[in-house]
């Protein structure tokens, strides 16, 4: 069978069952949303030097396939077993454990840095518009909340993974001096 089947050559794509929805729809939105995520964390792991980072963004990148496949199967496929509480913990835990090493921050921070910084504070928007687009698609399907939840603080902890590769490569965080955070 050839990879190019010219199905979608009218505007439409094929999901999980068979059923036929137009590309610009809400659920072809929320999982394209996730594939150039998961590509750009390959873009991310390309650059990364550190091995525990390797290891989690790998997990994580089998993690967005699982939730891609679940979303495609409008929230019936229910593969994505592993989208849970502990899973969540476990990106809490990581991200708890880095924040640990870096100073509090009292001011916002301008993206960038170093190179593997500047990947992390991009893969984090994109985490984010990905977020969105599955809180769109949620008012049109059920979507497990673990999803959501999931992807949530996969942002923070890649706003955390940039902070430290920065620290780590000596590379001083741009304080917007236009406000200080909110509380602080």
């Amino acid at each position: 069978m050839s990879f190019c089947t010219h199905r979608g050559d009218g505007g439409e794509t094929e999901l999980l069952g068979g059923k036929r929805v137009p590309k610009d729809h809400p659920l072809v939105a929320a999982v394209g949303e996730i594939d150039e995520f998961n590509a750009l964390l390959g873009v991310v792991l390309a650059f990364s030097e550190r091995p525990n980072d390797r290891e989690m963004l790998i997990e994580v990148q089998k993690d967005l396939f699982l939730i891609g496949t679940e979303l495609s199967g409008n929230g019936k496929a229910r593969i994505s077993k592993r989208i849970n509480s502990n899973r969540v913990a476990e990106l809490e835990q990581g991200l708890d454990s880095i924040e640990k090493e870096l100073p509090t921050l009292t001011h916002f921070i301008l993206p960038g840095g170093s190179r593997i910084a500047s990947l992390f504070h991009l893969a984090r928007t994109v985490c984010r518009r990905a977020e969105r687009s599955i809180v769109t698609l949620s008012k049109k399907q059920k979507i497990d909340p673990q999803i959501l939840i999931y992807l949530n603080r996969l942002g923070d902890l890649l706003f955390m993974m940039a902070r430290k590769a920065n620290r780590e490569k000596r590379v001083e965080e741009v304080i917007w001096k236009g406000n200080r955070i909110p509380g602080r």
